[in-house]
């Protein structure tokens, strides 16, 4: 997962896997979801960031796994 906040135009963008998008679902004005054709999410794009989160929150984080989510291994 990477970030990227561009803060010419206030605009943040989480992309999720190194896959190309090749559709958009738009959640909401200004929020869309960057699919694949398949119908994965390998993006998120937020218009207007600095007034929908906190920008500062959002570039420094902490990432917490849940390990009952992580799959498991198979023989």
């Amino acid at each position: 997962m990477k970030v990227y906040y561009d803060k010419e135009v206030d605009a943040l963008y989480i992309k999720l896997g190194n896959k190309a998008p090749e559709g958009v679902i738009e959640i909401t004005e200004g929020v869309n979801l960057d699919t694949t054709s398949e119908g994965k999410i390998v993006g998120l794009e937020i218009l207007d960031a600095s007034k929908r989160i906190d920008i500062k929150t959002i570039l420094t984080y902490t990432l917490e796994l849940d390990k009952k989510l992580t799959p498991q291994k198979t023989a």
